[in-house]
C-alpha cells in the first residue's frame, strides 16, 4: 500500500493532531473489538433456558450438526479415569530387615521387664502397655508375663519369624488387615492356641505396607488415560427433537442448543470484563509492535483507521461464519485479512494483525485452539508468498499455498485423533481449498475497492496502470509521440535506481508513466514533438513561455484526477520539477527588462511544486534531470556521463530540492551508479558509415539533438532549458561546461 505522503514541510505541527487521532483509533477498536466478541449478533427464535428449567415447548434441531460434545467427552474420560488402577512403588526388600530389627529391640525389652525382680506385677504391665507403637491387651500382657521362660524363648523366636515371613510378601495399605488376620496361620504348629495367638498379637504392631502407594504415578497413568479419549463427537440431524415440552433440561440437551446456537446466553459482568481485557490485550499487543518496530505508522492515521476497519469487519465475518458451526470455520477466508493488509499497510503489522486475529477468532468459535492455529498458518502462509506482490499470480499462488497449509492444520489436528471418517476429512480438506480460492479474490476484490474508497494506491491499480493500453497513456502515444518515447526511457531509468536503494520500483515506473501527460494538451510546444524548422517559442516573449512550459504541470494534475489516478501516483506530476526554475527563459527576460532583475518577477518562472515529498519522486526528478541532459549532450565517454549525472544530482541538491524526500546520501549515491550504468546502454557512442558523414548537415544535427527523427549526429550544443537551471554543454576540448544561452525553453 501506498498512501501518500504528507507534503507539510513541518511534520512536527501536526503531532499532537496525530496523537489525538491514534488514541482514538486504539479506543475505537478496543471498544468494537469487545462490542463483537460480546454482543451476539441475531438473538430472534432463540430461547432462554437453563440446565434444571422445564422446557416449555418442543425445540427441534433446524440444520444438521455434528460437534465434539464437552460434556460426553468428560464423561468418557471420566470413565476411563476411574478403570486405572492405584500406581504402587516396587515391592521394599528394606521393610522386612527394618520392621524385624524393631521388633528384636521390643521384644528385648519385654524380656528386661519380665526379668524385673523387684517391680510389681502392676508396675510391668504398665511398662509394657507403654512400649511406643505397640498394642497390647492386658490378656496379652498377663499371658506374656506369666510365661515360663523356656516358652517365653520358644514365642519371642517364633515372633520374628512370623514378621519376616509376612513381610516377603506383596503388602498394600489396601490389605494390610487382611494380612494381619492371616498371620496366625504362619505361626508354628508347634506353639498351643493361646500361645499362637499371643505371637500373632504381637507380630501384627509390625506388620505394615512394603508396596507404598505412589500418587504422582497414579495421577500421571489416569491423565494419560484420560488424554487418549478422543472428543466425543456427537452428531444431530436436521428436525430431531432436542428437548421436549416438560422435561427438565439438562446440561448435555443445553449444549445442544448453544451450538445450534437456539438459546439466549445471559451475559455477565464476568464475561464482559474478561471479553473487555481480551480486547485490550489485542491492542496492546498490535500496539506495542508499531511502537517498537514500525513507528512510522504512528503518524499515518489513515493506515491505522483502515486497520481498524479491516480487523473489526473480519471479526463480525467470523462471528456470522464460525459460531456454533462445523465446516464454516474452515471456510472463513482469514487469509485475505492477512493479504489485504500486508499489501495496504506493510508485511509487519499484518503478521502482527494476523496472530492477533487468530485468537480472537478462536475465542469466537467457542475457544477452539484448532480454528485459531488454522487462521494464523494460513494468514502467515499468505504474507509469506506476497513478499513480492508486483503480479497477479502471485495473488492466485498464495491462495494455492493457503489451501495447502490449511488442509495439513486439518491433518494435524485430526489424522491423530482418529475421529473423522474419510468423508468428514475430505469435507473439510475441500473448505480449505475454498478458503484459498477465496482469500485470493476477496484481497483482489477488496484491493479494487479499499484503493477507489481510501485513495490508496494498491499494487493492482499499479498494474493496471503500466499497462500500455490505459487510455490515458494511449492518448499522451498518439497526440505526444515524443513525450510518450520520453516517458519510457525516464521510467527505465528511475526504476533501475529504484530497485538499487530499495524504494518501490513499481510505483516509480507507473509514475514516471504518467509524469508529462499535461504536455499532450500543446504537445507542439514541447520540443520533443516538434519536427525540423523555427522553434515555436521565438514568437512569445519569455513569461508567456515560462507559463506555457509550467503549465503542462498544473494540466497534468486536472488530466489524472479527470481519469481518476490515485494521489500517490498525482504526486509525480508537481513533484518531478519542484520549486525549480526555467532558468534559460528567467535569464532572458532579465535580459529584455530595461531594469534588469528588480523588474522581473522570479516567482512567475518556477514551477509550483512541491518539492519531492517521497523517495520514488525524487529519483523521478533525477532521472528527468540526467536522461535530459545526457541526451542533449550526447557524451562521449563514460566518464562524461558520471560527470554529467554527478553534476545534475549536485545541482538539484544545492538548490534545496530534495530536502523534504527521505533520500540519504547512501541512496543518491546508488541512484547516481544506476543512472551512469544505464544511461551508458541507452546513449552508448555508434559507429557512423564515411557517406552517412557526408550527407548529414549541421542544421541537421541540431534538430536531431532537438529531438527530431534523422541519422545520429554528433554532439549538439542544445540543453534541457526546463529540466535543469543549468545544462551542461561538451566543449572540442572535451571538458563539460554549463552554458544558459543553449537552452530551448520547449524542453520542460
Amino acid at each position: 500500500m501506498y498512501f501518500n505522503p504528507s507534503t507539510n514541510p513541518h511534520p512536527d505541527r501536526n503531532q499532537n493532531r496525530h496523537s489525538l487521532r491514534v488514541w482514538l483509533i486504539g479506543a475505537l477498536f478496543v471498544l468494537g473489538t469487545a462490542a463483537i466478541l460480546i454482543v451476539p449478533l441475531f438473538t430472534a427464535g432463540r430461547v432462554a433456558l437453563d440446565a434444571g428449567n422445564v422446557a416449555r415447548e418442543d425445540l427441534n434441531a433446524p440444520r444438521t450438526i455434528n460437534y465434539d460434545s464437552v460434556i460426553l467427552t468428560k464423561q468418557d474420560r471420566d470413565d476411563a479415569e476411574r478403570k486405572v488402577a492405584i500406581q504402587y512403588d516396587p515391592l521394599d526388600l528394606r521393610v522386612p530387615r527394618q520392621q524385624v530389627a524393631k521388633a528384636r529391640g521390643v521384644l528385648d525389652y519385654m524380656r528386661a521387664v519380665r526379668a524385673d525382680p523387684i517391680g510389681s506385677r502392676a508396675e510391668k504391665q504398665a511398662l509394657l502397655n507403654r512400649i511406643d507403637n505397640v498394642r497390647l491387651t492386658p490378656e496379652v500382657i498377663d499371658q506374656l508375663l506369666e510365661l515360663p521362660e523356656e516358652t517365653w524363648q520358644r514365642v519371642a523366636q517364633e515372633v520374628v519369624a512370623v514378621i519376616d515371613s509376612a513381610l516377603r510378601e506383596e503388602i498394600r495399605d489396601t490389605n494390610v488387615e487382611e494380612m494381619k488376620a492371616r498371620l496366625p496361620a504362619r505361626v508354628a504348629i508347634d506353639l498351643n492356641e493361646q500361645q499362637t495367638q499371643l505371637v500373632s498379637q504381637i507380630a501384627q504392631n509390625f506388620i505394615i505396607p512394603n508396596r507404598l502407594r505412589n500418587d504422582e504415578a497414579t495421577d500421571a497413568a489416569r491423565q494419560a488415560a484420560r488424554d487418549q479419549v478422543p472428543p466425543h463427537q456427537r452428531e444431530i440431524e436436521a428436525g430431531q427433537i432436542i428437548v421436549r415440552q416438560g422435561e427438565i433440561v439438562t446440561d448435555l440437551q443445553i449444549e445442544a442448543l448453544d451450538q445450534l446456537g437456539l438459546r439466549q446466553t445471559q451475559i455477565s459482568w464476568n464475561s464482559i470484563l474478561g471479553y473487555a481485557l481480551t480486547a485490550l490485550l489485542a491492542a496492546l499487543l498490535i500496539g506495542l509492535y508499531i511502537w517498537r518496530f514500525e513507528p512510522h505508522l504512528l503518524t499515518r492515521p489513515r493506515a491505522l483507521f483502515l486497520l481498524l476497519l479491516l480487523l473489526l469487519a473480519f471479526l463480525i465475518v467470523a462471528k456470522l461464519m464460525t459460531v456454533n458451526r462445523t465446516v464454516m470455520p474452515f471456510i472463513y477466508p482469514a487469509a485475505a485479512f492477512s493479504m489485504l493488509v500486508a499489501v495496504l499497510v506493510g508485511p509487519g503489522i499484518a503478521l502482527t494483525a494476523t496472530i492477533v486475529l487468530a485468537g480472537l477468532v478462536g475465542i469466537i468459535a467457542n475457544n477452539s485452539f484448532e480454528v485459531s492455529v488454522y487462521t494464523a498458518v494460513g494468514g502467515i502462509v499468505a504474507i509469506w508468498t506476497l513478499s513480492s506482490a508486483e503480479q497477479l499470480n502471485k495473488f492466485f499462488l498464495a491462495g494455492v499455498y493457503v489451501a495447502l497449509a490449511d488442509s495439513l492444520v486439518i491433518l494435524t489436528f485430526r489424522a491423530p485423533a482418529g475421529t473423522l471418517d474419510a468423508v468428514g476429512l475430505l469435507t473439510l480438506i475441500g473448505a480449505a481449498t475454498l478458503n484459498g480460492g477465496l482469500a485470493a479474490s476477496l484481497t483482489l476484490g477488496g484491493l479494487f475497492l479499499i484503493g477507489n474508497l481510501f485513495d490508496v494506491t494498491t499494487t493492482v491499480q499499479l498494474l493496471e496502470l503500466a499497462r500500455p493500453t490505459h487510455p490515458l497513456l494511449n492518448e499522451l502515444l498518439h497526440k505526444s509521440p515524443g513525450t510518450y518515447h520520453h516517458t519510457l526511457m525516464v521510467a527505465n531509468l528511475a526504476e533501475q535506481a529504484a530497485e538499487r536503494i530499495g524504494a518501490n520500483s513499481l510505483l516509480t515506473r507507473v509514475g514516471a508513466y504518467y509524469h508529462d501527460i499535461g504536455k499532450m494538451i500543446r504537445p507542439y510546444m514541447f520540443v520533443e514533438n516538434q519536427v525540423e524548422g523555427a522553434n515555436i517559442h521565438d514568437q512569445f516573449n519569455p513569461r508567456t513561455s515560462a507559463e506555457i512550459i509550467t503549465s503542462h504541470v498544473t494540466e497534468g494534475i486536472d488530466l489524472a484526477k479527470k481519469y481518476r489516478l490515485p494521489s500517490r501516483v498525482r504526486a509525480f506530476i508537481p513533484e518531478h520539477h519542484g520549486t525549480m526554475r526555467v532558468s534559460f527563459l528567467y535569464q532572458k527576460a532579465i535580459e529584455r527588462a530595461p531594469g534588469g532583475a528588480a523588474e522581473v518577477d522570479e516567482s512567475a518562472f518556477r514551477y509550483p511544486g512541491p518539492k519531492p515529498q517521497s523517495k520514488e519522486t525524487a529519483l523521478l526528478m533525477l532521472a528527468d534531470g540526467c536522461e535530459a541532459t545526457v541526451r542533449a549532450n550526447r557524451p562521449a565517454s563514460p566518464d562524461q556521463v558520471n560527470e554529467l549525472v554527478r553534476k545534475v544530482i549536485g545541482d538539484r541538491i544545492a538548490w534545496g530540492q530534495l530536502d523534504e524526500c527521505p533520500l540519504t546520501i547512501a541512496d543518491l549515491d546508488k541512484a547516481r551508479e544506476s543512472f551512469v550504468t544505464t544511461l551508458q546502454g541507452m546513449y552508448h557512442p555508434r559507429l557512423r558509415y564515411p557517406e552517412q558523414e557526408q550527407k548529414t548537415e549541421p542544421s541537421q544535427r541540431v534538430a536531431r539533438a532537438n529531438g527530431a527523427p534523422l541519422p545520429e549526429a554528433p554532439t549538439a550544443n542544445v540543453a534541457a532549458a526546463a529540466k535543469t537551471e543549468e545544462s551542461p554543454e561538451e566543449q572540442s576540448d572535451g571538458t563539460i561546461t554549463y552554458n544558459h544561452e543553449s537552452e530551448d525553453p520547449s524542453r520542460a
